[in-house]
């Protein structure tokens, strides 16, 4: 985009904030089962987008960014006008030039902000983990990024695939990272606390002895498969 004007759109729709705060409790597998199955798939960003440190979980609020090719001017124009609640949400598309860096997490540890997603590359690694600090990316790079080239800022990007738009909720953890459209944010993270409630329980009938093999009712789906059950070893003759 170097060469060209660029944009920056000052306002977005956002996710109810008592939404957000709500889905720091949410798993992203828990999500992804709300979705549903096709718009899951849609929402969920690949097995390349991974967590710098695991035990880390993120929610909060889309802010976009599209920057230059090797450049991350706009992801420090994000930075200065984003706040606590806001997640970050960078579609470099895998160009090199690392996006975000040691001194970006110190100062977006200062001001709340959620976390950062990247779909492209990262650098003070080893600083960053120490830091703990929630951040998302495809990959890792030393590589010098520019500040100088024209992108946007706020409008709908494609991250990893996924379309994510100014204000959609944002949730990440150790199994990656969903992004759920802000008009079903309330719905999903309702089916999360739900489904939360059931596991709580399924799992003090695993304390108390009950097996998954019965508490699935898998029995008849496995009988219904006709499979044959030798009780005998593997090389043993069959009588």
């Amino acid at each position: 985009m170097t060469g060209v004007a660029g944009v920056v759109y000052a306002r977005h729709k956002r996710v109810d904030p008592a939404v957000v705060e709500r889905a720091r409790t949410c798993w992203v597998s828990d999500l992804h089962e709300a979705l549903g199955p096709i718009a899951a798939r849609m929402a969920t960003m690949s097995e390349r987008m991974r967590p710098l440190a695991l035990g880390i979980r993120m929610a909060g609020v889309a802010i976009t960014v599209r920057p230059a090719p090797g450049d991350n001017l706009f992801l420090h124009r994000a930075l200065a006008s984003a706040g606590r609640d806001d997640v970050l949400v960078v579609a470099a598309n895998g160009e090199p030039g690392a996006q975000w860096g040691y001194l970006a997490a110190l100062y977006a540890e200062r001001i709340g902000l959620a976390g950062v997603v990247v779909h492209g590359t990262i650098r003070d690694v080893d600083q960053l983990a120490q830091m703990r600090y929630p951040v998302w990316s495809t990959a890792i790079s030393a590589a010098h990024p520019e500040k100088v080239g024209a992108g946007a800022l706020n409008v709908p990007v494609v991250c990893d695939g996924v379309l994510v738009r100014p204000g959609d909720l944002v949730v990440g953890d150790g199994d990656g990272v969903i992004v759920v459209p802000r008009e079903r944010a309330l719905e999903a993270v309702e089916y999360c606390e739900t489904r939360a409630a059931a596991e709580k329980v399924a799992a003090e009938r695993i304390a108390a002895g009950a097996t998954l093999w019965d508490m699935h009712g898998l029995d008849a789906a496995y009988r219904r498969l006709g499979v044959i059950e030798h009780q005998a070893d593997w090389d043993e003759p069959q009588t």
